[in-house]
């Protein structure tokens, strides 16, 4: 067994460990961290197979921006997880059946693949992974590309629109009324009663005092 070989094993389960733990995190920002170290040894993994551009793409794409926003505002927002965990008994079952679903259809991939795949093609010393996935891209996949692109810009252009919408609960400043606002509408003095009791003892007192000042 190779250097490389004991590579990939220790890689591949530190990235089933740590993808079992964004699942099974109780605290939100321990299921991101844990997220962040499965995307760093996907990346490795990568590296080992030789797709040296896709694995630089994973770790300043997803680890440098992504992933750290996604921490950000983890940490900022006060998350309660009891009432995230609130209706987890009743999705259960359906959660179960399509973790099922999902890890079949990975197998029957994988599988057919081991099994499939014949010996590694060879390629030239200066061969060039980032142009030959450029190629690729932009030649027999650019349908798909633009698809995509297509897709992001509706996403991109929807998240925007959903920033800029009116809400009633906010109150808005306008700078031309406030110029135009005068004295008289920002003060005004208002006679009022006194409530406390001392106010009203020495009122009383007071009253009290005027009469008998009145029969001198």
């Amino acid at each position: 067994m190779t250097f490389t070989t004991v590579l990939f094993y220790i890689l591949a389960a530190v990235l089933v460990i740590a993808a079992f733990r964004v699942i099974t995190a109780r605290s939100p920002v321990t299921a991101v961290l844990h997220l962040i170290l499965a995307f760093a040894n996907a990346a490795m993994l990568w590296m080992l197979l030789g797709a040296e551009f896709l694995a630089l793409l994973l770790v300043l794409v997803y680890v440098g921006a992504v992933m750290v926003l996604f921490l950000f505002v983890v940490m900022m927002l006060d998350i309660r997880m009891d009432t995230l965990r609130q209706g987890m008994k009743t999705y259960l079952p359906l959660g179960l059946v399509i973790g099922v679903v999902l890890v079949l259809e990975m197998s029957f991939v994988l599988g057919s693949t081991w099994y499939g795949a014949g010996p590694q093609a060879p390629v030239a010393g200066d061969y060039n992974n980032a142009r030959a996935l450029g190629e690729a891209m932009y030649t027999q996949y650019i349908y798909a590309v633009e698809v995509g692109a297509a897709l992001l810009l509706v996403g991109m252009v929807a998240a925007i629109a959903l920033t800029l919408r009116r809400r009633r609960d906010v109150k808005y400043n306008d700078p031309v009324a406030a110029v135009r606002v005068r004295a008289k509408d920002r003060f005004r003095l208002v006679s009022m009663t006194a409530q406390s009791e001392r106010a009203q003892s020495q009122i009383g007192a007071s009253s009290a005092a005027a009469p008998q000042g009145e029969q001198k």
